[in-house]
């Protein structure tokens, strides 16, 4: 018993330690732009070992240099409750896992030997969390951190603080990660110059920006694009 005791009390002090390391990181982040996030390192090390080699295209811009059109874009395809939340939203994330367990019934009824489709419910927040500290497994440990690091993000940074990273982060391609980048990869333009077409043309990429990248005329993509940017004169943005 007595060494069970003290198994348990080293693994309690290392996710102690690990806590405090995300909130150093995050305090961190309050006036220090990250240099990387865990899923570009992946990412990275992945396209490094490819036939093509590493290409990269990631260049940090400020907020203010960002065209509100893409702020507003993002916020009405991923989040449209970011600026009211405080991380999560349990209501959606609810939601999804009822989907997702219908999804994973109706699969296993199926004969296609294809998996259930995954509904995701997460907030831009918690995008930023997954992606700037985490793996990318998926288990409920791993959920149930990225919670407690989006409630930590939104309590130690601002709205503002919080969309400039993720849209200085977020991957819109093979390699190409950051509002900017995109600008450049797909306009020829700045993030600051995007007009709300091209805005909403790349807040519709999101969920699958790699495939997207490889579907220019998808005809999903169109349709979306014209979705959001109906919407963005209805968002507000930090």
């Amino acid at each position: 018993m007595k060494a069970f005791a003290r198994l348990l009390l080293l693994v309690l002090c290392a996710a102690l330690l690990l806590q405090l390391f995300f909130v150093a990181r995050i305090a961190v982040m309050a006036w220090l732009d990250p240099e990387s996030t865990t899923y570009q390192r992946s990412e990275a090390w992945q396209l490094a070992h490819s036939e093509d080699g590493l290409r990269w295209r990631q260049q940090w811009v400020d907020y203010g240099k960002i065209s509100s059109n893409l702020t507003r874009a993002v916020i009405a395809s991923e989040d449209a409750g970011f600026m009211d939340h405080h991380g999560v939203q349990w209501d959606a994330i609810q939601k999804a896992w009822q989907r997702n367990a219908k999804a994973e019934a109706k699969a296993e009824q199926s004969d296609s030997g294809k998996p259930a489709k995954v509904y995701g419910g997460s907030t831009i927040t918690q995008q930023l969390a997954k992606n700037l500290l985490l793996s990318g497994e998926r288990n409920f440990l791993r959920k149930g951190q990225e919670l407690l690091l989006a409630q930590l993000l939104e309590l130690m940074l601002s709205k503002q603080r919080i969309l400039e990273i993720y849209l200085n982060n977020v991957e819109w391609g093979h390699g190409v990660f950051g509002a900017e980048a995109a600008a450049q990869h797909y306009f020829r333009k700045s993030a600051a110059q995007l007009s709300a077409s091209d805005a909403a043309r790349l807040a519709a990429m999101l969920p699958a920006p790699k495939r997207f990248e490889k579907m220019p005329q998808s005809r999903y993509l169109a349709q979306r694009t014209r979705t959001i940017a109906r919407y963005i004169p209805m968002v507000t943005a930090p």
